[in-house]
């Protein structure tokens, strides 16, 4: 879901913390630790032995870990994973775009989007991790650790002792209180396949859907229901779609995208409950106003929360909320590391500690601290914020739709272009540029913006307002970057 959580603010960040002591330097499990036969390539034989390293977790951050481990040859025997899922892990972001495609326009469907497709490699199935002797705990979440045993215990009672640790249990989506009517028959939440199951099969009876929430969740679920021809609302409290990024005038170019397929949106507004029918199903959804908006079926995406549980003990950031890490994804605790959506890690870049739930970050980061795990790298991790939406995508739609966004949303911004199809949006503060936005552009232009995002080039705010179109605005910005190569 190219989706991000509230807890990184675009806009603000908390200073760093001091660097980490050396307690945190982490200690390699001895040898004597771990019986050499139980690292074999037969992975069923973990039975009631110890695994040498363990990742909790089965979304996008765990198959890219899984990845690097095979890549430094050091999965075979030696690796575990424990999911809750039933599944071995996907792309996310596929289950609130071509997932919920109806079944004549070509819906994305498991085996096709296991990891690490979305970023060109290799399609991870379930018979992949058996090949490389990767033991797979399905539908057996983690329920608590001992931290001076070196003990995980998982809901079904399994006890597993770990040499190293890497917590990657991502989020929880935010959900409606029950006394409000957020567990009602025909109120959905959207995290995981069987989530995206159920919705799916409610799709296909609805007639009138509500979509709760004006982030990246709300918009691209809400573009997949025009997709059933269903009469869909989107309703949420702010005054603009995705106020996080969006200015008011680039909400204001979807928000007419969106209603001109059909979708109606009522923003601004607060949500007294969900009300049922006679059948008990969810029937309406009664505003703050005491207007009510028919529903046959409601779709809740109001944000997430880091899975943080049973993990607390570790350390927790109270600000951006998650698991405190350093720059190699060390917790406070020897041997146990954090990856995506839980990691609260510094920001190198704007000097800040952040959260951030967005698949690019998930796999960035999962490689990141496998290589500072099994290898001497030392290096601190330098992300550099990025999202991005598609929306509109299904088979015979009139306009696809295609943003990606670099860098921080700060300081004034610049808007270029008549969204016919780009529009491109620079954010420029003390004369340097600080993000940008770009719509519809070519592989070329998509390219050009982490390196001006990163360098953060002086750029003439003047003359950029005066660009002609989309192109000539890029260029001016390149014309910038390049010049300060040159110095």
């Amino acid at each position: 879901m190219a989706a991000a959580s509230s807890s990184l603010s675009l806009k603000q960040g908390l200073l760093l913390r001091p660097p980490h002591t050396n307690s945190l330097t982490r200690p390699r499990p001895s040898s004597t630790s771990f019986p050499s036969r139980s690292f074999r390539r037969c992975y069923a034989a973990f039975a009631n032995e110890n695994r040498e390293y363990v990742i909790v977790g089965g979304g996008n951050a765990a198959g890219y870990a899984a990845r690097t481990f095979v890549e430094h040859g050091m999965a075979d025997g030696r690796l575990c994973i424990v999911t809750k899922e039933a599944y071995a892990p996907y792309e996310r972001p596929a289950l609130t775009k071509a997932y919920l495609f109806p079944p004549d326009k070509k819906p994305a469907r498991l085996p096709g989007f296991h990891t690490c497709v979305g970023s060109g490699g290799e399609r991870q199935t379930p018979e992949w991790y058996q090949e490389k002797g990767i033991e797979m705990l399905y539908q057996d979440p983690v329920t608590d650790i001992d931290i001076e045993k070196q003990t995980l215990t998982t809901n079904s009672g399994k006890l597993l002792k770990y040499g190293s640790l890497i917590i990657a249990t991502g989020s929880s989506v935010s959900r409606f209180p029950e006394k409000i009517g957020g567990n009602l028959p025909g109120v959905h939440y959207i995290r995981e396949v069987a989530d995206a199951d159920a919705l799916i099969s409610s799709l296909g009876k609805a007639k009138k859907v509500v979509v709760v929430g004006g982030g990246y969740i709300g918009m691209e679920v809400a573009a997949a229901t025009v997709a059933w021809k269903l009469d869909t609302t989107i309703i949420f409290p702010e005054d603009h779609l995705l106020k996080r990024l969006f200015t008011p005038s680039l909400a204001q170019r979807y928000e007419e995208l969106y209603q001109k397929n059909g979708v109606k949106i009522l923003k601004g507004a607060s949500i007294k409950n969900l009300e049922a029918g006679a059948d008990g199903h969810v029937a309406a959804v009664k505003l703050g106003d005491g207007s009510v908006v028919e529903a046959d079926l409601v779709i809740i995406g109001i944000g997430a929360k880091p899975a943080v549980s049973p993990f607390e003990r570790v350390g927790l950031n109270k600000e951006v909320g998650g698991i405190q890490v350093d720059g190699q994804f060390r917790t406070g605790v020897p041997g146990i590391f954090a990856i995506g959506d839980v990691a609260a890690f510094p920001l190198k870049i704007y000097n800040r500690t952040a959260r951030v739930e967005h698949v690019d970050h998930a796999r960035r980061s999962a490689q990141h601290c496998t290589k500072s795990l099994l290898t001497a790298q030392t290096q601190t991790y330098d992300y550099l914020p990025y999202f991005y939406s598609r929306v509109f995508e299904y088979e015979g739609s009139p306009r696809k739709v295609w943003w990606q966004f670099f860098g921080d949303n700060v300081g004034e911004t610049v808007e270029i272009g008549n969204f016919d199809p780009k529009v491109a949006t620079f954010w420029i503060e003390s004369g340097k540029l600080q993000g940008v936005l770009l719509e519809s552009g070519s592989p070329e232009e998509f390219q050009l913006l982490p390196k001006l995002a990163r360098n953060q080039p002086v750029i003439d705010k003047a003359k950029l307002q005066s660009a002609s179109s989309v192109e000539a605005a890029l260029d001016i910005a390149r014309g910038s970057l390049q010049a300060e190569a040159s110095v």
